[in-house]
């Protein structure tokens, strides 16, 4: 059961079968224009909405053996327990998701330990897009 705002809680519902489905061909109608995503990597975040969707996209490419294991919702905000795989390196993290009324997404942190973890998937991420992602620092 969740405590989300029902267009949220529709919104959520949506990212999950796209994760279980490990399609993100959708992602772009989930989020605000102005999105911003908050690199567990970078002070800055990027932004808006474009850069959003290659940064999910590519690291749901990267990752391996992803998976949700809890998930608390309030209001207009979903916090998402993960487990995955980098090569040999492991992880755990957190998705930190804030919705706007509409049901939108406006923000998606993400958190990642152990350093290891995070190290191996900085360095995949900034090997496919990093060219690409100095245009979307977000000012």
């Amino acid at each position: 059961m969740t405590n989300l705002q029902r267009p949220a809680a529709t919104t959520l519902a949506t990212w999950h079968r796209m994760i279980a489905a490990r399609d993100l061909t959708g992602l772009r109608a989930l989020l605000h224009p102005e999105a911003v995503f908050r690199s567990p990597m970078a002070v800055t975040p990027y932004g808006p909405a474009e850069a959003v969707v290659l940064l999910l996209t590519t690291v749901l490419g990267v990752l391996e053996d992803f998976t949700y294991h809890r998930e608390l919702t309030d209001g207009d905000n979903a916090m998402l327990e993960f487990s995955a795989r980098v090569g040999d390196r492991t992880l755990k993290g957190i998705d930190l998701i804030r919705f706007d009324a509409a049901g939108l997404i406006v923000d998606f942190e993400v958190m990642v330990r152990p350093l290891s973890g995070l190290q191996a998937l900085g360095a995949e991420i900034g090997a496919r897009v990093g060219a690409q992602l100095a245009a979307f620092k977000a000012k």
